[in-house]
């Protein structure tokens, strides 16, 4: 289905910048706001310095787009129903949209800005998290419900396969040789998919009730894992021996709630605590964490993302999107 384009354009009034600075990290905080109400979800950075930042505007049923350089941002609605959760940028530029509300894969196009909607096969709700493209170029989806699929962009055919152990799948990610795993929350576990059948093998992380919620791969094929309920951040090497595959740190703070993992150029890995009301960036040669409160309550980062020397995230709770430029 093809929507006719109705944009919002919005002008950020200004710009909120904090540094900080110490032995491990010299960084800059940025906030941009995004129109009242849109409740960005997630973010999804253009590669190329100064390119747009692109969100999700869940409680607008819209995609949004961010210019960093100016804080003006454009908004293109998704269609009646539309509640869109993740986004991600696909090999040909072109935008990819998990939408709880349309049960649907959305692809929109980066110039045109037209809006292509995949529903998915199935009459039940998948509750649709988030997305990934594999080695081959192909797209993996998740839904909380309790499936995982693919969209093939050239034919725009899309398969859902049920999910083994039932609700749960959320975040998903891609290795750099191209194997997929996704984090079970309700399930608490990883699970990685086998991209030639479809379907999924469960791997259980030390931590019994952890809440694995996200999964992000580094450059050595190490899936980074955000455990809500345990506090914890967790990696899973495959390429370990039997019995040293896991390893897992406690973010601080008396009782963090880990949700968002991304993991940077330099394999350093990213977080966010809910409980502390912040982004958190942990230093995996290191072993020690660095925090970055919010200047605002309830900020609620939900997924992050990012490109060389910035780390992205949408504040949901307060209507911005936050940008942490890092030197190392």
């Amino acid at each position: 289905m093809r929507h006719a384009i109705a944009v919002l354009l919005f002008a950020a009034a200004a710009f909120v910048g904090t540094a900080f600075a110490g032995t491990a990290l010299a960084a800059e905080v940025q906030y941009y706001p995004v129109p009242k109400g849109a409740h960005p979800h997630d973010v999804a950075a253009d590669p190329r310095p100064g390119g747009p930042v692109w969100y999700t505007a869940q409680h607008q049923g819209a995609l949004g787009r961010l210019d960093p350089a100016t804080g003006e941002t454009l908004q293109i609605p998704l269609g009646e129903g539309s509640r869109p959760h993740g986004v991600i940028i696909g090999p040909d530029g072109d935008l990819w949209v998990t939408d709880g509300g349309l049960n649907a894969i959305v692809r929109v196009d980066e110039k045109t800005h037209a809006v292509d909607v995949l529903p998915l096969p199935i009459e039940e709700y998948a509750n649709l998290n988030t997305a990934t493209f594999d080695g081959n170029g192909i797209l993996w989806f998740t839904g909380q419900s309790g499936y995982h699929g693919r969209v093939d962009p050239a034919t725009g055919k899309v398969d859902v396969w049920e999910s083994p152990r039932g609700r749960g799948p959320y975040g998903i990610t891609t290795t750099p040789s191209g194997d997929v795993y996704y984090a079970s929350l309700a399930g608490n576990h990883i699970a990685r998919i086998d991209t030639k059948t479809g379907k999924a093998t469960p791997i259980d992380p030390p931590t019994e009730g952890q809440g694995a919620r996200r999964v992000w791969s580094d450059s050595q094929g190490r899936i980074w894992v955000s455990e809500w309920m345990s506090g914890q951040v967790s990696v899973y090497d495959p390429a370990a021996a039997e019995g040293e595959a896991w390893r897992q740190w406690k973010l601080p703070g008396s009782k963090p709630k880990t949700y968002s993992v991304w993991v940077d150029e330099h394999d350093k890995v990213w977080l966010t605590d809910f409980d502390a009301n912040a982004i958190v960036r942990f230093d995996p040669d290191t072993e020690t964490f660095v925090a970055f409160p919010s200047d605002k309550p309830t900020a609620a980062v939900r997924q992050m993302l990012g490109r060389d020397g910035e780390a992205w995230g949408a504040e949901s709770g307060t209507d911005r999107l936050v940008v942490v430029r890092h030197a190392d």
